[in-house]
């Protein structure tokens, strides 16, 4: 259902949902051209999260890389949802990425840059106080033709 903000798209229940109330994606029928993605981590539809270990002490040890590339994985199957399969990470024009220790810089780097679908897009990294590695993005929902 259409909201003034937007219609709503929800990954399938099978996929990690929304913590808080959100979407994971919404879609403006006015440009109808452009969607923006909530929130996402590398958290799995049965709350686990991909790239995170715990000791049996209770410490958590992060790895960015596996913890980036679900997130792209994630984000990609949220953009391939939202368009009925017209888009994809490749459209992907504007991202910010938040990271909750700036020594994690090189490791996200590492692994976004080995996604050749995304080196076209402007990224700014930034650190941000949260539980786990979000990233926001701004995608065009234009299909590119092949002449471009």
């Amino acid at each position: 259902m259409a909201s003034q903000n937007g219609e709503p798209f929800f990954l399938p229940a099978e996929r990690a949902q929304s913590l808080a109330n959100y979407p994971h994606a919404r879609i403006i029928q006015q440009s109808a051209k452009t969607i923006f993605v909530s929130g996402t981590s590398s958290r799995r539809g049965d709350n686990t999260v991909v790239g995170c270990t715990t000791d049996a002490d209770g410490t958590h040890h992060l790895d960015i890389s596996l913890q980036t590339e679900a997130v792209l994985q994630n984000i990609g199957a949220i953009i391939d949802g939202a368009t009925n399969g017209a888009c994809g990470l490749q459209n992907v024009v504007n991202a910010t990425v938040f990271l909750t220790d700036m020594k994690d810089y090189a490791g996200m780097n590492k692994e976004w840059n080995k996604n050749s679908l995304l080196i076209p897009a402007l990224r700014l990294g930034t650190m941000a106080s949260a539980s786990e590695s979000d990233i926001q993005w701004l995608c065009d929902n234009e299909k590119r033709s092949a002449t471009t």
